[in-house]
């Protein structure tokens, strides 16, 4: 009986193994980096996911449309990154919110942005992550703007969840 309860054990352990190896929810619980991997997976999956007519939509007049908020997050992304150090992409203008709205090229900055914040908080050196920073007037670290940038881009996941799921779009690791 001992033994058959240990090889049933042994068995649940690599189901599940198995699983999370094909888990929608990989890099959860990672830390920083797979928790990055986490969001910008899920930001990518949504913007493939929601159809090119739907980019723009908005719930009500005056709100941000599906394109202004992939954009918004795009230019944050970039902006808050460049609070420590690297600098904005000089193509991407001041009005990109308002002016890319293609889903193609939506889908591109939005990769670029995400792939931008990756790249440098895995070259970031740790010493340098208690280095102080000033934006908007105020004192932060570049610590303080990874983790701003990452919480940034899961609020507004949280929102374009919203739209999708107005518009009869699930997201797709809802599936």
């Amino acid at each position: 009986m001992k033994k058959l309860l240990i090889f049933t054990a042994f068995l649940c352990l690599l189901s599940i193994q198995k699983a999370s190896a094909q888990d929608p929810l990989d890099g959860l619980w990672q830390g920083y980096d797979g928790e990055w991997r986490h969001v910008s997976n899920q930001l990518v999956a949504l913007a493939e996911a929601i159809p090119a007519d739907k980019y723009a939509w908005r719930p009500a007049p005056g709100v941000r449309s599906t394109s202004e908020v992939f954009m918004h997050i795009v230019t944050a992304n970039f902006y808050l990154l460049s609070v420590t150090g690297p600098k904005m992409p000089p193509n991407l203008k001041d009005d990109a919110d308002k002016t890319v709205t293609s889903k193609a090229e939506v889908i591109a900055w939005l990769k670029r942005s995400l792939e931008a914040v990756k790249q440098a908080h895995l070259a970031a050196d740790p010493k340098d992550m208690s280095r102080k920073v000033k934006i908007n007037g105020r004192d932060a670290t570049v610590d303080g703007m990874y983790l701003r940038i990452i919480v940034h881009d899961n609020e507004h996941m949280g929102q374009l969840i919203a739209y999708a799921r107005m518009n009869g779009i699930a997201p797709p690791w809802s599936k």
